[in-house]
Order: C-alpha cells, then structure tokens, then sequence
C-alpha cells in the first residue's frame, strides 16, 4: 500500500465527496438518482450534529476514494453497529490496497466506538466487491431483505389518516 493516507473528510472535501458519488452512481447504472450537491453534503456530513462522517482515501497526496459510514444500533447486542453507505475507489488506483485500507480503518473505528457489527449492502450483480469482501471472511446475509421508503413516501406514511 504505497503512499496511502486515510483520512477524516473535511468540508473542503465536499466536491470530491460529490464526485465520487457520481462516478459510483454511474458504475451502479443509477446517475439519475444523484439528487445531492456540494452545498448538501457541506451541510450533512460536516454539520455540528452531523449523523454520518466520511473517510477520505489518498495516494501521494491524491484523493482516490471515500467512504461514508454511520451508526445503526442493534437492540439483540445492546451495542451500536457501524454502517457504511458507500465505499468508492477510482479504477485507476483499484487493486492498490486503497479498499483494504479503508475497511481496515473503518473496522479499526468500529472497534474505538465498541460496535458489536460493521455491516454493508452490495449489488448482487457487483462481482468484483463481491469475491473482495469474500476474502475480508466478511459474512453474506442470506436471510434478511432490504426494504426502503422514499422521502415522498415517509412523508405520505407520517401525514397518513387512519
């Protein structure tokens, strides 16, 4: 892993932050669904009461990826659980050590803050994060399914007369 740095995001970050979630928006054939901006994610991840926070990942100085992540909590374990959102390296620098070294310092985050889990969402179609977290002895979940309510959606299930 030459010259690899894994750093906290700044706000000055904010327009890499965003170009980066392009760039995997696209590999995830879902660039249309990028409805955020630098003004956005200035205002989110780099708030004083911000919920999320980001990694930044750079090779001699060069931002290559991030990594957002959040805490989820699990009631069975009574501890929070470390959640990453997204993790993106550019192609250029892929097979570097770049996405090794940002789950090493997210697990190493995980551990700091006493979380009984780090868990993630992959495509099932995403073959190459697949057979990486596979050699990571990260465990597939089978038995649960993902489900999800829109912003439009919460707002009709929380104005909604029963």
């Amino acid at each position: 892993m030459p010259d690899l740095n894994i750093r906290a995001a700044t706000a000055d970050d904010a327009a890499t932050i965003l170009q980066f979630i392009t760039e995997l928006a696209i590999f995830e054939k879902a660039e249309h669904e990028v409805l955020t901006s630098v003004e956005l994610i200035k205002q989110t991840l780099f708030c004083s009461d911000a919920k999320a926070h980001a990694l930044i990942c750079e090779q001699a100085g060069k931002p290559i990826g991030f990594a957002v992540y959040f805490y989820n909590y699990s009631t069975w374990l009574g501890k929070y659980g470390l959640y990453l959102e997204d993790l993106y390296i550019t192609p250029d620098a892929r097979r570097s050590g770049a996405g090794k070294a940002l789950f090493k310092a997210l697990a190493k985050i995980a551990m700091a803050n006493n979380c009984g889990r780090f868990e993630w969402s992959v495509l099932d179609w995403n073959t190459p994060a697949i057979k990486f977290y596979q050699a990571l002895h990260a465990q597939e979940k089978t038995e649960w399914i993902g489900y999800r309510l829109t912003e439009q959606q919460i707002a009709a299930l929380a104005t909604q007369t029963d």
